[in-house]
């Protein structure tokens, strides 16, 4: 009696079809993780922008909210604020002003009264000590806080390294602190009105840069900022966020920033704030 040899298993043209079958399968797989993991890099950098925008701005927004605060209502404005000369940060404050430009740099200087007695500052150093235990009483003139803004672009144009900066003019060792960082451009300009400071009307914004005191009391600050992430996060080689920043930016900014683009994210925050305690 004989028995016919028999082999069971796959055949090759059975495991070449198979191995085929794989590897479109994994090729798709593939597709759709890199896929996932550029929309997520993607969104996690333009979070991180939006909150160093919201960061940034409520921020600003806090310390321009309180210039030009008195502790007493009654108290004139050119008595709450005498006039003060330019030095190496900030440029002249007139009689009555509580913000004025930053000498030879972007950025602005603001002062005002402390509410409580020690008060912090963006240096966390407390204000002078007086007595808060009563309402509406103006505290001395040693206790005026007086903080100083700027822009401070990364000096190697790594654009996620530039930051806004403050210092307190009035704390022992004066010096900037970082406050935010990732701010690539910052722009800035100031609402002026007439001398008189009880007419309300704002005339005209005027860019930092070119402000004097001669032209007139701030009662309005109106800042705009471009947030950029790190290199070779963008896909494809346009951003319309990019594009309208650039759409009216000087010559010079323009050819700084398509240098160093780099394919990076970018975002704008900014704001204008009206100087309320300045309003009669």
């Amino acid at each position: 009696m004989t028995f016919q040899n028999r082999q069971t298993g796959l055949s090759m043209i059975e495991l070449l079809i198979a191995l085929a079958i794989s590897s479109f399968l994994i090729l798709g797989i593939t597709q759709i993780f890199v896929d996932n993991k550029r929309n997520y890099i993607f969104q996690q950098t333009q979070a991180s922008n939006l909150d160093n925008g919201r960061f940034a701005t409520l921020m600003l927004n806090d310390y321009l909210g309180k210039a030009g605060y008195r502790r007493s209502p009654s108290e004139l404005l050119e008595t709450a604020f005498p006039q003060r000369p330019a030095d190496a940060d900030c440029l002249e404050f007139a009689s009555g002003s509580a913000v004025t430009g930053l000498n030879a740099q972007s950025g602005f200087c603001i002062r005002y009264q402390p509410n409580t007695d020690g008060e912090l500052d963006c240096q966390g150093e407390a204000s002078a000590t007086y007595d808060d235990s009563k309402p509406f009483i103006s505290p001395p003139a040693a206790s005026m806080i007086v903080l100083a803004f700027k822009f401070e672009p990364d000096a190697g144009n790594k654009f996620q390294e530039g930051s806004m900066r403050c210092k307190s003019l009035n704390a022992t060792a004066p010096q900037y602190v970082e406050l935010i960082k990732g701010v690539a451009s910052f722009r800035l300009n100031f609402g002026v009105g007439k001398t008189d400071m009880l007419e309300k009307e704002i005339n005209t914004y005027i860019p930092q840069s070119n402000w004097t005191v001669a032209d007139g009391a701030i009662r309005s600050v109106r800042y705009s900022m471009l947030l950029a992430s790190r290199e070779n996060q963008r896909e494809g080689a346009d951003s319309k966020i990019l594009t309208d920043w650039l759409a009216i930016a000087t010559p010079a900014e323009q050819t700084l920033i398509n240098a160093n683009d780099k394919n990076r994210l970018y975002q704008v925050a900014g704001s204008t704030q009206t100087l309320r305690n300045l309003m009669p």
